[in-house]
């Protein structure tokens, strides 16, 4: 037993026998959020009342946001995080009073001081957004479906919000919301809360969040949308040119509710409903409340690609009921979000199926964990880790996602699923609207389900998972039945057989991506021209599988698949297809292929991708 598995089994029987909730307080005090600048653990920030116009000639958002606030330790100043804001003017209490700015610090930006009052309640920021809010992506008519009107949308994790609306803007801090939004007659307005619709006459939107969110999961989306209900609490909303398509795709999205519902619980928000955005959106999905913001790339035409939908479902019960409380913690978002989801699609489909996307993700774990290793960066591939000094999109990998799923995998492996479930669901109801550490999970681990049992903490290894580097030698494989055919049909057409000949019907989109994988790259320019007379990869409709076999495209320099490949780069933003995918050009020597796809492309990209993708390209940090 290590030292600090010694420690955490000391915690979790100090607290079986004392105060559980002093335990936790402590805890708490101890993780200390370095992400904000703000005093939230001072100053209760308790409610803000958000009041904005969104100006599409001016590319800016400008109005007020209203924070009621508490003083119980007497605090003389409250501190909010702002990037790039202008700041008018702030009242205290109907007041005009002096604030002042710290200085620009890298990452985090510039904390706001506002002068308080033991007594002072409401607090009233006049401000205006500025052309680096990394939250915003303001796109022109061209840049959407319909090519009619402009969009917007808001994406505020991590550390986003702080760019659009000053706040206290950490995981671990959260508050209820109402917001007064003004836009364009002919757009709607959408934001995390209670939503319209329909169109109004006015322009003029109202919102209510009644329940305590962390600033993150602020979320606004503005532009030309119809809804569509599929039962009578999901709907969707998308590009009227996409409508009856998405739709279609998330047809068995109410039965999904309920689905997951009979797994961990009741859905606590009301409403679950979709806004499929512009293409150039840089996540597959973002799990805002009440509206999960959706790529369209997931719109396959066959369902195939929904399980992504089952992973932002889920964060309704890991991430937004139970939330990190820093950005050090972020697995336990993530790690469950992805078991839950596997779990959920295992139940909607069936076990073989689950199977392949636990495979892919052990296979996605493997490689990220290999990259670090030749980076020398293994303390990044803990589950705890310290992203002190650091952009905290940095702990976006596959450790936080697939090794935090596969130690939970192998809980549920080694105590039955049984348990598994009654000790989650008890997890998720102790603990709902509130946020947890690492340590904390792991004392109540410790208590509520291997109860001192020496045995089976052994067996399980938190240790090694939490605090140790890469993939434990105790982590669980999923059952390769399905793919162990697909690799069967790989090593015939890698010894000759014509693809026609290949035994594929009834192929889902994840046995084609581990057939498409596992090929030898690059593979030769006579094998790529069959696979693509065959099965037509080059155009493909399925953006899983297009974004790899332009990967091998460009390993082979296979020239027929570029022009569709630089159709792909030009519409898609997400960073999933977009990182590799130039990777392998800057890899294989294609550096000008690179740039002159990268420069048509760009304006289309999300200034996070644009980021990554600047570093990557154009040597800009």
């Amino acid at each position: 037993m290590t030292k600090r598995l010694a420690f955490v089994l000391f915690a979790a029987a100090f607290a079986a026998c004392n105060n559980t909730e002093t335990q936790k307080e402590q805890t708490i005090e101890k993780a200390v959020d370095k992400h904000t600048q703000s005093n939230a653990d001072v100053v209760d920030v308790k409610h803000l009342s958000l009041d904005v116009k969104v100006d599409f000639d001016a590319k800016q958002i400008a109005g007020s946001a209203t924070w009621s606030i508490e003083n119980p330790k007497h605090a003389d100043t409250l501190k909010l995080d702002t990037y790039d804001l202008t700041i008018d003017s702030v009242k205290v209490d109907g007041s005009l009073v002096q604030h002042s700015k710290g200085e620009f610090k890298k990452y985090l930006g510039t904390v706001l001081n506002i002068p308080i009052e033991d007594n002072s309640e409401k607090v009233t920021v006049y401000y205006k957004t500025g052309e680096g809010a990394t939250a915003l992506q303001w796109m022109e008519p061209q840049q959407t479906l319909s090519k009619k009107h402009p969009f917007l949308y808001t994406q505020s994790e991590a550390i986003y919000a702080r760019s659009w609306i000053p706040s206290p803007d950490g995981p671990g801090i959260r508050f209820s919301y109402d917001a007064r939004v003004q836009v364009p007659n002919d757009l709607i307005a959408l934001m995390s809360a209670t939503n319209p619709q329909q169109k109004n006459d006015s322009g003029i939107y109202r919102f209510e969040m009644e329940i305590p969110v962390p600033a993150y999961l602020m979320a606004l989306g503005v532009g030309d949308v119809e809804f569509r209900a599929i039962d009578e609490r999901t709907g969707v909303y998308a590009d009227p040119a996409l409508i009856d398509k998405a739709h279609n795709e998330f047809a068995e999205v109410g039965q999904m509710v309920h689905t997951a519902e009979e797994l961990y619980g009741a859905y606590r928000w009301g409403r679950y409903d979709i806004l499929v955005l512009p293409s150039g959106f840089p996540l597959g999905g973002m799990e805002n409340p009440r509206l999960t913001f959706a790529t369209p790339t997931i719109i396959s035409g066959d369902r195939s690609l929904v399980n992504l939908i089952a992973h932002e479902l889920a964060h309704s019960w890991s991430g937004n009921l139970v939330t990190n409380h820093t950005w050090n913690d972020f697995w336990l978002n993530e790690g469950f979000t992805v078991y839950f989801e596997r779990r959920l699609t295992e139940k909607m489909t069936d076990k073989s199926y689950a199977d392949m996307l636990w495979e892919l993700g052990y296979q996605d774990l493997e490689y990220t964990v290999n990259e670090m290793q030749e980076e020398d960066n293994m303390k990044d591939s803990h589950l705890k880790i310290d992203l002190a000094g650091r952009e905290p999109d940095e702990g976006l990998t596959d450790i936080a996602y697939e090794k935090g799923a596969l130690f939970l995998k192998l809980i549920e492996n080694t105590v039955g699923r049984e348990k598994m479930d009654k000790f989650l669901n008890s997890y998720f109801d102790e603990h709902a609207f509130q946020t947890i550490t690492t340590e904390e999970f792991i004392a109540y681990l410790q208590e509520h389900l291997i109860k001192g049992d020496e045995a089976l903490a052994q067996k399980i290894n938190i240790d090694a998972w939490v605090y140790g580097p890469g993939i434990p030698e105790n982590a669980t494989r999923a059952d390769m039945e399905r793919f162990e055919k697909v690799n069967a049909e790989r090593e015939k057409f890698l010894s000759g057989t014509a693809p026609a000949e290949l035994n594929t019907k009834g192929w889902t989109t994840h046995e084609w991506l581990h057939f498409l994988r596992k090929m030898p790259k690059p593979l030769d320019d006579t094998k790529m021209t069959a696979l693509d007379k065959e099965y037509d990869f080059t155009h493909s409709n399925n953006s899983e599988i297009a974004d790899l076999w332009y990967i091998m495209a460009v390993a082979t320099k296979y020239k027929p698949a570029y022009a569709s490949m630089e159709g792909f780069l030009v519409k898609v933003g997400r960073r999933k297809f977009l990182t590799p995918l130039y990777s392998e050009m800057m890899e294989t020597g294609q550096t000008e292929t690179a740039k002159s796809i990268y420069e048509k492309a760009r304006s289309n990209y999300h200034p996070l991708a644009q980021g990554t993708l600047d570093a990557l390209i154009l040597n800009k940090q």
